[in-house]
Parts: C-alpha cells; sequence; structure tokens
C-alpha cells in the first residue's frame, strides 16, 4: 500500500521537530526522559531519522564556524521533498566552514536563530531574537526561526499572545494546525487545541488562511476581528468580536465562559485537563455552562460540574471523563 505524500506544512513540522531534539540532545540539561522522548518520535516515521541525522550534519558544520555571540547555532533547513533535505545537508557539509552558514542563510535554507519555549504549569514571557514579545499560556509550546527573508514560528501547542516588531521586509509567521497566519507588525493572539485554531487580532492586521498548501496569503483581518479554522476547512470562519470578549482573559489566569453550550465550551477547558472531558450525546453538548474560572484549577471543575449542571459524570474504556445529560422526567398528568 503506497503511503500518501506529505504536506509541505507537515516536512516542516517534522524538520522543526527535528531541530527541536537536536538542540535538546546537545544540551546539558537533556534528561533521560526527553531521550527516550526522542527515540520514541525517531522511530514512529522513517523519514523523521532522515531528518535528524541531516540536522546533525549541519550541527557539526555551524558548530564551528565563527558567529557573532548573540546568534544561535543555526539548526534548521526548510525541505521540499525528504531527499531535498539530505541533499542541502550533504552540500552545506561540503563546503569550506566559513562560507557554509553564509549561503545557507543567503539562501534561505538556514535561519541564523532558532529558539524553542515552553510553559510549564505558569503563564511564561519571552522575547524572540528578532525584539518580538510573546507570553505563552499554561502549557503551550512553541519554535522560532529566523530566516533571511522571513520570521517563521510553529506554534506546537497551546496559545500565545504576540506583540510583533515591525519589519515590512521580514515578514513573521505563524503555523498552527493546517494554517498560517503572516503579518509585518501588529498584536494578535492564537488558541489552538487538537486540529482547531482561534485567532484574535487586536491591532494591525494579519492575513490567515486555513490550509498552508492553498495558494495566496489567505483572509485579511482587521481589528476586533476573528477567524477560525479546523482540519479541512478550504477557508477560516471570519467574524466580529466585541467589547466584552473575553478571549483573553487567560493573560490574566482566567476562563471566561459566557453561557456557552457545553460542545463550544469543551475544547477551552480541555486545554488545562490532564485527561479530555467527553461528550455522551449531542443533548448532552446542548447544555449551557457560565462562570468565570482560574486556569490553574481547572481540573477540579468536572467533578463539580454535576453540582451545578443536570449532568452526571461516567469513565469510558480510556479513563476519559464523561459528561452525560441526566433524563427528564415527562411531567405527571
Amino acid at each position: 500500500m503506497t503511503e500518501s505524500p506529505l504536506s509541505q506544512a507537515q516536512y516542516d513540522a517534522i524538520t522543526d521537530a527535528a531541530a527541536h531534539w537536536c538542540m535538546r540532545l546537545h544540551a546539558s540539561d537533556c534528561t533521560a526522559q526527553e531521550r527516550l522522548a526522542f527515540e520514541q518520535w525517531r522511530d514512529a516515521h522513517p523519514l523523521h531519522a532522515v531528518e535528524y541525522e541531516a540536522m546533525l550534519d549541519i550541527w557539526e558544520v555551524a558548530g564551528d564556524l565563527p558567529r557573532p555571540d548573540a546568534i544561535v547555532p543555526a539548526v534548521r533547513i526548510k525541505p521540499a521533498t525528504p531527499w531535498r533535505t539530505v541533499g542541502i545537508a550533504a552540500a552545506v557539509c561540503a563546503l569550506a566552514l566559513p562560507l557554509a552558514a553564509y549561503s545557507g542563510w543567503n539562501l534561505g535554507w538556514l535561519p541564523d536563530a532558532y529558539q524553542h519555549f515552553e510553559a510549564g504549569d505558569t503563564v511564561r514571557q519571552v522575547t524572540l531574537s528578532d525584539g518580538s514579545r510573546v507570553e505563552l499560556n499554561l502549557g503551550s509550546e512553541l519554535t522560532f526561526s529566523n530566516y533571511k527573508d522571513h520570521r517563521r514560528v510553529t506554534l506546537d501547542k497551546g496559545e500565545a499572545f504576540f506583540s510583533v516588531s515591525h519589519d515590512t521586509a521580514h515578514p513573521f509567521i505563524v503555523r498552527a494546525a493546517d494554517g498560517r497566519i503572516r503579518v509585518t507588525g501588529t498584536q494578535f493572539n492564537v488558541w489552538m487545541y487538537e486540529d482547531q485554531v482561534r485567532v484574535n487580532l487586536i491591532e494591525g492586521s494579519v492575513l490567515v488562511t486555513s490550509n498552508d498548501d492553498l495558494p495566496g496569503d489567505g483572509l485579511r483581518l482587521g481589528p476586533a476581528m476573528q477567524a477560525r479554522y479546523k482540519h479541512g476547512d478550504f477557508t477560516p470562519q471570519i467574524s466580529q468580536t466585541y467589547a466584552n470578549d473575553n478571549s483573553l482573559a487567560w493573560r490574566s489566569g482566567k476562563l471566561v465562559l459566557d453561557d456557552l453550550a457545553l460542545s463550544d465550551a469543551l475544547p477551552l477547558i480541555n486545554r488545562y485537563l490532564d485527561k479530555p472531558l467527553m461528550l455522551a450525546d449531542n443533548s448532552t453538548g446542548s447544555i449551557r455552562l457560565g462562570g468565570i474560572y482560574n486556569i490553574k484549577e481547572l481540573n477540579s471543575l468536572v467533578a463539580s460540574l454535576p453540582k451545578v449542571l443536570p449532568v452526571y459524570l461516567t469513565r469510558n474504556k480510556d479513563g476519559n471523563p464523561v459528561l452525560n445529560a441526566i433524563p427528564q422526567q415527562p411531567p405527571k398528568s
């Protein structure tokens, strides 16, 4: 059986992961658990091992190159096919050392900076090498690469608020799930859970596409606008936000649910749970929930839901909590 070819976005995700593992395995604080996780990732797909070996070649060359102190060693290449990745790596390694990094940067193959950030159980603020500032929500993770013709962020999971330094000639591109957000300088928020993505623009403008393989730069958002997309969407869904929008309450440690159906509330809640909360059926999903919750205490919310809603809890075969609507008793005649 022939495997379907990977998309450009999938290639980029694999290469970003290979670069991350190359950085972590060379770090002095790399743990045994991380090394085990790397082995599991490497063995999950043949291309993972190919990409990682190419990264090692680039790492060995880059490690001996004279660089300014502010520049992080380059460990990233952009493939069109897995064989192009290997070819680029071999070509770079064949060059004289002083020329290798310069050529890779000049041709747009190599970044001059690569950064990886994770937020654990607290909101984290970071500054990227281009001066842009990012606020990471709990459990969020992203990588940043600075190329000659663009700046690239991959949001691996979670949520982030971006304040992007303005540079018209050097656009800032965020990859989230299948889509892409393109800006030159602005403030915006990107929320991602599984294959669902929501983009809220605060100031400036951004271009949003729901599928990175589609031609064009996508749909333009202005301030107080929102875009949503999920896997398989041809175009994002665009809507207006209002003064009472609470999507950025996480920056103050809160999750605000404004009388939402459970089917809409659960993706917002599950981002913070150890095990995602499930719905037994559509009727359960139509029950509405409101309130203001501390994002660090949402695991305790699950047990309290039967006290405030007409539901009861069960567990599925995977151990996930499941909400079930309490059957309504017919009125007595």
